[in-house]
C-alpha cells in the first residue's frame, strides 16, 4: 500500500485508538489534547514517511511516537502537566508515565470510553455524536449524514457534551451494573451505526468500507467476552453484523460497483459467519427480550437463503411488520414494500411505497422503478430519472444508470 493510501487507512483505524487511550490517561476533560497529540502524531509520519520512506511496521511507529509526544507534551507545558500529574498521583516526570498502547489497553480504554461518553447527563443524541466522533472517528459530515442533522448542530451537541462531562468529572471507567443497563442501548446506536456507515456510506464514494464494519463487530464482540455485558440484546446485534457481512465479497463487482440483491453470487457468501450469526442469534433468543436488533438480525438471516420461496417472503414480511411496532421507520417500511411485493404482488407494493411520499429520498425512487418495471416502463423510468438525480454517491449513480441503459438497449 502507497504512502497516499496507507496514512489516511491508519488515521481511520489508529487514529481513535490513540485518543481513547491518552484521554484514559489524561481524563476526559483533556480530551482535545489527545486528539492534539494523535493529530501530531500523523503529521509527524506524513512528514517522515515522505523523505524516509514507510516504516517496516507503521503502526508501531505511530505508536512509539504518540507515547513520546504525550510525555513530551506533559513537560512542554507546566500548567497542563500539574493537572494531569496531580490527577494521576504521580511525579512530575514524564519518563515515569506509562503510555500503554497494547491491544488490551485499547480495547478496555475504548469501551470503557464508549460508556464514559454514553453518560446519562447528556443528549441521547449528544451521547452517539461524541462517540462516533472521538471513538470512531468519523468526521463531522459523516456524523451529520449518519444522524440525518445538519453540520451546526452537530458542532453544538458536541461542543455540550464535552462541557458536559467536563462539569460532571465522568471517568473513563466501566460503570457498575446498574448503570451499564442504562447506558448500554446508547452504546449499541453507536456500534450500530458506526457498521452501518461502513456497510453503506453516503459520506465516502465506497460500496464497502470495511475497516468501520470490522471495528464495530470487533467492539460488539469485546462486550459479549464481557460478563456484564453480555446480553441478548448484544448478542443479536452481531448476530446481525455476521449476517450482513457474510455477503460482502458478493455486493461489489471487479469494478467497485454494487451487485443488487437478487444478482449476487451466493458461493461468495461467507458461510462461517452465517452460522455464526446463526449462533449468535440463537443466544439473542434467552430472555423475554424482543429488541429491533433481534428482528434485524432475523431479516438479515432469510436474506443469506438466496431461495424465492413463499415461507421466506412471508417470514421476512412478517418480521418487517413487527419491526414497525416496536421502532416505526420510513426506510424500514420502504424495505416492507419490497417485501410486499413479494407476497401480495407488485401492485399492492407499489400504493403501499407511494402512500410513504420519500420524495428526497433516492431509494424511494429507485424502487418504484423497480416495481414498475413490468407494470408501465415510462413510470419505470421517471422514478429511475429521479433516483439519480437524488443520489449522493458515484456508487449509487451507476447502479441507478445500469438501469436507465438497459431502457434504450430495450
Amino acid at each position: 500500500m502507497e504512502q497516499q493510501e496507507l496514512i489516511p487507512h491508519l488515521f481511520r483505524t489508529e487514529f481513535r485508538k490513540i485518543v481513547a487511550v491518552l484521554s484514559k490517561l489524561f481524563g476526559i476533560e483533556h480530551i482535545e489534547a489527545a486528539e492534539d497529540v494523535a493529530s501530531e502524531t500523523f503529521l509527524a509520519a506524513l512528514e517522515t514517511w515522505t523523505y524516509n520512506g514507510i516504516p517496516k511496521n507503521p503502526t508501531a511507529w505511530l505508536y512509539t511516537v504518540a507515547k513520546n509526544k504525550a510525555k513530551n507534551s506533559i513537560n512542554r507545558n507546566l500548567l497542563f502537566a500539574e493537572k494531569i500529574v496531580s490527577e494521576l498521583n504521580t511525579s512530575f516526570n514524564s519518563r515515569e508515565i506509562e503510555v500503554d498502547l497494547s491491544q488490551q489497553n485499547i480495547l478496555d480504554s475504548q469501551l470503557q470510553m464508549l460508556f464514559a461518553i454514553c453518560h446519562p447527563t447528556i443528549s441521547a443524541e449528544a451521547q452517539i455524536s461524541m462517540a462516533l466522533r472521538v471513538l470512531c472517528g468519523f468526521g463531522i459530515d459523516e456524523i451529520s449524514t449518519a444522524l440525518l442533522t445538519s453540520k451546526e448542530v452537530i458542532n453544538k451537541r458536541l461542543f455540550r457534551a464535552k462541557e458536559k462531562l467536563r462539569l460532571e468529572k465522568v471517568k473513563i471507567e466501566f460503570p457498575s451494573e446498574t448503570e451499564i443497563n442504562q447506558r448500554l442501548e446508547t452504546v449499541l446506536t453507536t456500534l450500530y451505526l458506526l457498521f452501518n456507515e461502513g456497510y453503506y456510506s453516503e459520506s465516502q464514494n465506497a460500496v464497502l468500507r470495511d475497516d468501520l464494519c470490522a471495528e464495530a463487530m470487533r467492539l460488539t464482540y469485546s462486550l459479549i467476552e464481557n460478563e456484564q455485558t453480555n446480553q441478548p440484546t448484544v448478542n443479536a446485534l452481531y448476530a446481525l453484523m455476521c449476517f450482513h457481512s457474510s455477503r460482502f465479497k458478493a455486493r461489489q463487482n471487479t469494478n467497485g460497483e454494487m451487485v443488487l440483491y437478487q444478482d449476487q453470487d451466493e458461493t461468495l457468501w461467507d458461510q462461517e459467519l452465517i452460522s455464526k450469526g446463526g449462533y449468535y442469534l440463537h443466544l439473542a433468543a434467552s430472555g423475554n427480550t424482543l429488541s429491533k436488533y433481534h428482528l434485524e438480525a432475523s431479516i438479515a438471516y432469510w436474506h443469506t437463503i438466496k431461495e424465492d420461496t413463499k415461507e421466506k417472503w412471508e417470514n421476512i414480511l412478517q418480521l418487517f411488520d413487527q419491526l414497525l411496532q416496536i421502532e416505526y421507520s420510513p426506510i424500514v417500511a420502504l424495505n416492507r414494500a419490497y417485501a410486499l411485493s413479494k407476497i401480495k404482488g407488485k401492485q399492492k407494493a407499489i400504493r403501499e411505497a407511494e402512500k410513504l411520499k420519500l420524495e428526497n429520498n433516492h431509494f424511494y425512487f429507485t424502487l418504484l422503478g423497480e416495481l414498475y418495471m413490468e407494470i408501465d416502463k415510462d413510470k419505470a423510468k421517471i422514478n429511475f430519472q429521479k433516483a439519480f438525480s437524488l443520489a449522493i454517491t458515484q456508487t449509487d449513480r451507476r447502479t441507478i444508470q445500469n438501469e436507465l441503459t438497459s431502457f434504450r438497449k430495450g
